[in-house]
């Protein structure tokens, strides 16, 4: 595959997992707004986009690897978002004063240092042949395994905010 072929399918994979997120959030949106066709229709169309977005990456080269490998790889994103991505980002917001915004970041900077945990007790748990619940706080993002915490430690979301993920 060129390196051409390469590029636009980095493109397009991000393109269509962008929309994707974009059309829930539309979706949400719209179910608040009290139109529950449209907001079927938006999550109908992320799911679409979502299909696109899962093709594109498995036609991109050396982009998918074994588990083992694929666990190690998501760790180190976990990592680079936490020490190299998110602290300049957090920054950036606080020099400009918006303070939603730093404190989304900062969130999203703590639950990404909680994936790392994840995936390298993903990695114990592989060998050990170990099933694992997960459940995912819908406010911030955080992980917790075997059940949901009574409150979320990032952003105190109550446990009903937490959903099983399947």
């Amino acid at each position: 595959m060129s390196e051409k072929t390469d590029k636009n399918l980095s493109y397009a994979f991000a393109a269509e997992s962008k929309a994707s997120a974009r059309n829930m959030v539309f979706a949400q949106k719209a179910e608040r707004d009290g139109y529950p066709q449209i907001a079927r229709l938006f999550r109908a169309v992320a799911d679409a986009e979502s299909v696109h977005a899962r093709k594109y990456l498995m036609l991109m080269r050396g982009k998918i690897g074994s588990t083992e490998e694929n666990l190690e790889a998501a760790f180190q994103n976990e990592i680079k978002a936490n020490v190299e991505e998110y602290p300049k980002l957090i920054r950036e917001a606080s020099e400009e004063g918006v303070t939603a915004t730093e404190r989304a970041f900062s969130q999203s900077r703590d639950v990404e240092d909680r994936h790392a945990e994840l995936y390298k007790s993903a990695m114990n748990n592989m060998l050990a042949d170990r099933q694992t619940d997960y459940y995912v706080c819908q406010v911030c993002g955080y992980v917790n395994e075997d059940e949901p915490p009574e409150k979320c430690p990032v952003c105190g979301a109550v446990k009903g905010k937490f959903k099983q993920a399947l």
